[in-house]
C-alpha cells in the first residue's frame, strides 16, 4: 500500500524509508514527530534523518527544528512521473477536475495487471479517501477506479485476481460475494461508469471512468470521492458528473497518447 506504512517491516532502510514518508506525508515534521509517527527511537531517527540529510533526501531546516523533503526526492519524482506520462498537462486535467467539482481527483494507472493511484488533488474541504495515495492498488472490490479495472476482465480471470486480493468487507455496503459484484461489474461495463457508494469509506463516495488507449484498451482510470452526503444520487447532477469525468478522461487519454499539446 503506497504511503505510511503500518511499521511492520524492518531493517535500516526500510526505517529510512518510514522516515521519508512521514516526512512526505506530513509536509515536513520535526525529529519528535517522526519518532512518534514511526515508533522509532528518537537518537535512531536522529541519526537516520543525518544520513538522508547528508545524501540531499530530506532538508534539515535548523529554524524551525524540522525536515523536510530534499531534491533528491523530487529528481525520483520526475523521473517516475516521466515514465508514467504524467506531463504537466495531465496533472493539469487532475487538477481542474478537483477545482471545477469540489471533489478529490485521482488518476490511476495501469501498471502490469493493476491500476495503480498515480495523482491525486484534493484540499482540506475535501480530502482524498485515507489512504488513498500514490501507489495505492488495493480493495479493487470497493473502490470505483477497481471496478473499471475488474469490469475489464473476462470472468475466469477476474475471479483469479479478485481470488488474490480476498473479498473483504471494509465497511457494510462492500460486495463480499461474486455473484452480486459480478452483476454490479456487468453494469458498470455496460454504462462505462463505476460508482461506489461507502462501500471503501463509510461517509464517503466515490465515481470513476476508464481512460483508453488508441485501441479502446485500459490503461488507467479518472476518479472522484467526496462525503457521502455531498455526491450526486440522482439526475442532473449526475448525468453532469459523468459528463465532466469522461472529458477528463478523454483528454487524460489523449495527452498519454501524445495527441494533445
Amino acid at each position: 500500500m503506497g504511503g505510511v506504512s503500518d511499521g511492520t517491516r524492518s531493517g535500516p532502510v526500510a526505517r529510512a524509508l518510514r522516515i521519508l514518508e512521514v516526512v512526505a506525508e506530513r509536509g515536513g515534521a520535526t525529529a519528535r514527530e517522526i519518532a512518534d509517527a514511526t515508533g522509532l527511537p528518537l537518537p535512531t531517527v536522529y541519526r537516520l534523518a543525518a544520513e538522508l540529510a547528508d545524501a540531499d533526501y530530506l532538508v534539515h531546516i535548523r529554524s524551525e527544528s524540522r525536515y523536510e523533503l530534499g531534491h533528491q526526492v523530487h529528481a525520483l519524482g520526475l523521473s517516475l512521473h516521466r515514465r508514467l506520462g504524467l506531463s504537466r498537462g495531465v496533472t493539469r486535467e487532475i487538477s481542474l477536475l478537483h477545482e471545477s467539482t469540489g471533489f478529490a481527483a485521482y488518476l490511476a494507472i495501469l501498471r502490469g495487471s493493476t491500476l495503480v493511484i498515480v495523482h491525486v488533488v484534493d484540499s482540506p474541504d475535501c480530502p482524498r479517501l485515507h489512504p488513498m495515495r500514490f501507489g495505492f492498488h488495493e480493495a479493487p472490490h470497493a473502490t470505483a477506479f477497481g471496478k473499471i479495472q475488474l469490469a475489464e476482465m473476462e470472468v475466469a480471470a477476474r475471479r483469479e485476481f479478485v481470488d488474490r486480493q480476498d473479498l473483504r468487507a471494509f465497511t457494510a455496503n462492500t460486495l463480499t460475494e461474486h455473484a452480486p459484484l459480478a452483476r454490479e461489474l456487468a453494469v458498470v461495463g455496460r454504462d462505462g461508469i463505476a460508482w461506489e457508494h461507502e462501500e471503501f469509506l463509510a461517509g464517503w463516495a466515490c465515481a470513476a471512468v476508464p481512460v483508453r488507449a488508441a485501441d479502446i484498451s485500459l490503461v488507467g482510470a479518472i476518479a472522484v470521492s467526496a462525503q457521502a452526503h455531498r455526491f450526486p444520487s440522482a439526475a442532473p447532477a449526475t448525468d453532469r458528473l459523468v459528463a465532466r469525468l469522461r472529458q477528463v478522461a478523454s483528454r487524460v487519454g489523449a495527452q498519454l497518447r501524445g495527441t494533445l499539446n
